[in-house]
């Protein structure tokens, strides 16, 4: 693929019942069933990317955005409004331990094992070139 440089194309604006209405669920599903890709839609796609497309290019992607899209029809139909929307198949939950203040090291405690100290702090030796 190579960049192309084309015109800006106008922005389109959502239409039918669901464009406007600001209620709609983001679980809710918009479209029922994924439709199929045609060539003038990769090729429409190609456009709004600023991506020049051959007819190689744009055969292969169209066979890869069906199969996307036969993917995502076979989610939706075993989907169903008693299966809650989910990121993850699996329940996470942070385990943290319960917060509970406790006393600090001592500064002398904190260097007791160090293997070099001066005026109270570690001493590391110079890794970012002889600054002298």
């Amino acid at each position: 693929m190579r960049l192309a440089a084309r015109p800006r194309p106008r922005i389109r604006m959502p239409v039918g019942p669901r464009a406007q209405d600001p209620c709609v669920s983001h679980t809710a599903p918009i479209v029922k069933a994924m439709p199929t890709f045609s060539r003038e839609e990769i090729v429409h796609l190609g456009d709004l990317a600023r991506i020049a497309l051959t007819d190689e290019e744009i055969t292969r992607l169209q066979g890869e955005l069906n199969v996307i899209a036969d993917s995502i029809n076979k989610v939706q139909e075993v989907a169903s409004d008693d299966v809650p929307p989910t990121a993850n198949p699996v329940p996470l939950e942070a385990y943290l331990r319960p917060d509970v203040a406790v006393t600090p090291l001592t500064q002398e405690e904190a260097l007791s094992g160090a293997p070099k100290t001066e005026a109270g702090m570690f001493v590391a030796p110079r890794i970012l070139g002889s600054e002298e």
